[in-house]
Parts: C-alpha cells; sequence; structure tokens
C-alpha cells in the first residue's frame, strides 16, 4: 500500500530549471543558423575551385571570414545543444555525465579549430 502524497512521489522529479534556457538557446541558435548557413555556402561558393592564392585573398576580406567565423561558431554552440539533448535522453548514469563533458570539450576544440583555421588565413 502506497500511503505517499502526490506531492512527495513527484519531489526530486521536476524541472532542472534549465530547460527554457536551453530551449531558447537552440531557438536563437537555430535562427542564426537560418541566415548563416545560406550566407556561408553563398561565400564559400566564390572561392570553391580558385587556386591557393586565390582561395587566401579572398578569405582575407572581411566579409568572408566573419561569415566563415559566426557560422562555426553558432553551428558548433547548436552542435553542443543538440547532442546533449539527445544524451540526456538516451543515456543515464555516470556515462551520461563522462558523455557530456567530452561532447562539450570536442564542440568547443572543433569550434576553436574552425575560427584558429580562418583567422590564419584572414591575418
Amino acid at each position: 500500500m502506497n500511503i505517499l502524497t502526490a506531492r512527495k512521489r513527484a519531489q526530486g522529479l521536476g524541472s532542472a530549471k534549465s530547460g527554457t534556457e536551453h530551449h531558447w538557446s537552440m531557438i536563437v541558435t537555430s535562427v542564426g543558423l537560418i541566415v548563416l548557413i545560406p550566407a556561408f555556402v553563398f561565400t564559400f561558393g566564390q572561392a570553391l575551385g580558385g587556386t591557393h592564392e586565390e582561395v587566401i585573398a579572398y578569405y582575407q576580406r572581411p566579409f568572408p571570414a566573419i561569415v566563415a567565423i559566426l557560422t562555426f561558431l553558432v553551428g558548433f554552440i547548436h552542435f553542443r545543444g543538440g547532442v546533449q539533448t539527445m544524451i540526456e535522453d538516451y543515456v543515464h548514469g555516470l556515462l551520461e555525465k563522462v558523455l557530456i563533458v567530452a561532447m562539450i570539450c570536442l564542440s568547443y576544440a572543433a569550434a576553436a579549430t574552425g575560427v584558429f583555421a580562418v583567422a590564419k588565413i584572414a591575418l
């Protein structure tokens, strides 16, 4: 016989207090990517097929470099949020925490690598 109240049964199973923030982060990065992905494809397409010197000269201009850097940053922040949600939904226990930390490190390392590559070309 279960004599717990509804409140006692639900205690500890409620909101983690970060769902709304995470949702808005995903919405904002999605909207940002709606603008950035076509701009990136357009700017990358103009450099495609050029010689090494032409591509370097093209990405030394501010607009293509800024679009590429913003696409890397916003894309990997969006990736981090999506993969974190997937891990939280399907993996539990200590492995969940380990995978989330590893995924966060991987996404920021990939974003930093992309930004470094474009900055090295642009500067």
